[in-house]
């Protein structure tokens, strides 16, 4: 009869055991140590390009960003890599606020809305911008798979508001990146934002239908008065006329806020 087998104290490389899991969880934890200070970089990156363009060297972003300078090389081993994640992700940040945009109702608000939160959000970033444009090598598999998730949201913003006539039909997604691209540079140049802001409405205004124009009858209206519709101050979306009180300024609660935000 065989004997039984000695009790080594040693656990079955199948079950794992203990140490597996002391194993695991070190594991775990590098990885999301990793991950943070990956975040922190691209924060500080971000902070510190566009505050003093992409010449700033990797151990100042390094300092910034609170970590080793071997942190950042270990995830960014050269500037440029670095440049294309900060720019990948702020790209990526424009795709989710087209979808957030895509939920509301009216997709013409929706499709102006994007475009000027998009204008916004590009205030203060022009060196990063020329970095862009002046390099030859530019872009690279990174950023192409942002811009085109970016591209493709657009688009559907923009086939959305056509649909509903609010938008000209002859006019497609790339001529809507180009030219939200020129009033970003328009706002960035103009040294009054008020100024700046007109002339990006204006700019904007080209891509709009020509506006319907309805019959209103009201107490104040002599019969078969004719006004065009009124539109959202901060979108341009049309608004419902409302038969007494002050006319609406702005479509919904959303505009209003954003507006509201930009005032000193």
């Amino acid at each position: 009869m065989a004997a039984a087998p000695r009790d080594t104290g040693r656990t079955s490389p199948r079950t794992g055991g203990a140490s597996g899991d002391m194993a695991r969880a070190s594991a775990d934890t590098g990885r999301a140590d990793a991950r943070r200070n990956r975040a922190k970089v691209l924060a500080a990156a971000s902070r510190a390009f566009d505050e003093d363009g992409p010449d700033i060297s990797l151990g100042a972003v390094a300092r910034r960003a609170g970590v080793g300078a071997g942190t950042v090389y270990r995830h960014f081993p050269g500037k440029e890599i670095l440049l294309e994640a900060v720019l990948a992700r702020r790209v990526d940040e424009q795709v989710d606020a087209a979808r957030r945009w895509a939920a509301r109702t009216d997709p013409v608000a929706a499709f102006f809305g994007f475009l000027l939160e998009v204008i916004d959000t590009s205030q203060g970033r022009r060196h990063v911008c020329d970095a862009l444009t002046a390099e030859a090598n530019w872009p690279r598999p990174s950023l192409t798979a942002s811009a085109r998730r970016f591209h493709q949201a657009l688009g559907e913003l923009l086939d959305a508001a056509q649909r509903t006539g609010g938008v000209r039909t002859d006019i497609g997604a790339d001529d809507v990146a180009a030219l939200t691209v020129g009033c970003a540079a328009v706002r960035s140049a103009h040294r009054d934002p008020d100024g700046g802001t007109r002339m990006v409405r204006l700019a904007l205004e080209s891509l709009r239908s020509p506006a319907p124009v309805t019959e209103v009858r009201g107490f104040r209206d002599a019969p078969g008065a004719l006004h065009t519709a009124p539109r959202c101050e901060e979108c341009g979306a049309g608004i419902e006329p409302r038969p007494t009180g002050r006319p609406a300024r702005y479509c919904g609660a959303t505009c209003r806020q954003r507006a509201h935000r930009r005032r000193p």
